[in-house]
């Protein structure tokens, strides 16, 4: 069997999803050398860091957490555009293992309920063929051993993805709509929410904002990336 897999290497090496070494046995998506250059937000306080900040007098979150700092050039926006546009949901399985793993060794979300995904518009959807954080959001439910549900919430407007806008426009635009379809299945549950990169936090802020309709819910995020916006 390894031969037949070595063989298939050898024809369809595995490349690195940054700088397109190829990769050795035991890497995945990201050599080593590109996997250390990463850039990690580290933040150590799930309650107070510059994510949960965004949301501070607009809506009540209980932790927020990003992986990695979302900037214009580099190794963590080649990866999200990847993910995002080009199809390669194995890139959200990579992330979806290194925070899973994290968060269940640290124990820092251990009572999330349900884990749900900022849905993307149906008819952007049928376009991409996928939401680009379910099988992240996925992965981290399975190590976590929490309930991943992408139906229960639904985006009914349609807008321009952030990384389009200006800066201006992502503070300003207040189109984007969920809908959340039982406002009882989720009492007394708290929620995580999963995006791939946070900006302003406004899309996020509209999902919260429709989940706390429901009684006595709690809401957390999780993001892939996060962007430092220098105003």
């Amino acid at each position: 069997m390894k031969i037949l897999t070595d063989l298939f290497q050898l024809f369809y090496p595995r490349l690195c999803a940054n700088c397109d070494t190829q990769l050795i046995e035991n890497e995945l998506i990201l050599c080593t050398f590109c996997r250390h250059d990463l850039p990690l937000t580290n933040f150590n306080n799930y309650r107070e860091n510059k994510v949960a900040k965004i949301f501070y007098g607009r809506i009540a979150v209980e932790k927020a957490y990003s992986l990695l700092f979302y900037r214009k050039e580099g190794i963590s926006k080649k990866l999200i555009q990847e993910l995002k546009y080009k199809g390669n949901e194995d890139i959200g399985i990579f992330f979806g293992n290194w925070l899973g793993e994290m968060l269940k060794e640290n124990k820092e979300f251990n009572d999330i309920d349900c884990i749900i995904p900022v849905p993307l518009h149906p008819k952007k959807k049928r376009q991409r063929g996928y939401n680009q954080v379910s099988k992240f959001g996925e992965t981290v439910g399975k190590h976590l051993q929490i309930t991943f549900n992408e139906r229960l919430l639904t985006r009914i407007s349609s807008s321009k993805t952030q990384t389009l806008q200006s800066r201006f426009e992502r503070f300003t635009n207040n189109d984007t709509k969920f809908s959340l379809m039982d406002y009882t299945t989720l009492k007394n549950k708290h929620i995580l929410i999963v995006d791939d990169v946070i900006t302003t936090g406004a899309t996020l802020e509209a999902c919260a904002k429709e989940l706390q309709k429901t009684e006595n819910i709690k809401i957390s995020f999780l993001t892939i990336g996060y962007t430092e916006l220098n105003l």
